[in-house]
C-alpha cells in the first residue's frame, strides 16, 4: 500500500503541474505562475529531477522579463542532465531523456536572442539543432524544428547580431514566444 501512494505521489505531482499548464495556455498566466511558484515551494530544488525540469520549462513561459525567463530555462536543463532513462522510462515509456534536448536548447537560443546575446543563442541553436535526430515525426517533433529554422533564419537574415534585432513575433510584449510547443506533462 505504501508503494502504491509512493507511485502515485510522482503522477500527482505532474496532473497538479498540467493543471497549471492547462490554466496557462487558457490565457491565465499569473494564475498558472502563482500556482507555478507554490509547486516549486514544494518540489523544491533538490526535489525530483523530472517534476522540476518539467515545471521549470513551463514556469519560463510565464515570465515577463527575458532574464527570469532565462533563469527557468536553465533550471530545466540542469534538472534534465540530471533525469537517466530509467527514472524518465518509469514514469512515461515513450519518452527518451534525449528527445528533451532539442526543446531546451531552443528555448535557451530565444532567451538569449530576446536578451541581446547572439553568440549565445547561436550555441545553444546549435545543441537545438544537433539533437533533433531524436524527435519523432509529429506535431511535436515538426514544431521544433520549425522554429529552429525560423530561429536560424532570424539570426542569418538579420545580417548582424541579434542584439540588433528589435521586438517582434518572438519576443513582443504580447507574451507571444520563440520556442516550441510545449507538450504537456
Amino acid at each position: 500500500m505504501a508503494e502504491q501512494q509512493e507511485q502515485a505521489a510522482p503522477d500527482a505531482m505532474m496532473t497538479r503541474i498540467g493543471q497549471a499548464v492547462m490554466l496557462h495556455h487558457a490565457g491565465d498566466r499569473e494564475e498558472a505562475r502563482g500556482r507555478f511558484l507554490d509547486l516549486w515551494g514544494e518540489i523544491g530544488e533538490g526535489g525530483d529531477a523530472l517534476h522540476r525540469c518539467t515545471l521549470a520549462h513551463y514556469m519560463a513561459d510565464t515570465q515577463d522579463d527575458p532574464a527570469d525567463e532565462l533563469a527557468w530555462d536553465l533550471r530545466a536543463l540542469s534538472a534534465a542532465e540530471e533525469l537517466t532513462v530509467d527514472r524518465i522510462a518509469a514514469r512515461h515509456q515513450s519518452l527518451a531523456v534525449r528527445a528533451i534536448y532539442p526543446s531546451l536548447h531552443l528555448n535557451l537560443a530565444a532567451d538569449y536572442v530576446k536578451l541581446g546575446r547572439g553568440e549565445a543563442a547561436r550555441t545553444h541553436l546549435r545543441r537545438a539543432r544537433g539533437a533533433v535526430g531524436v524527435l519523432g515525426d509529429d506535431r511535436y517533433g515538426d514544431g521544433v524544428r520549425a522554429e529552429i529554422g525560423r530561429l536560424e533564419l532570424r539570426l542569418k537574415d538579420t545580417g548582424t547580431p541579434a542584439e540588433t534585432a528589435g521586438p517582434d513575433r518572438f519576443g513582443g510584449p504580447g507574451g507571444e514566444t520563440l520556442g516550441p510547443p510545449r507538450q504537456r506533462p
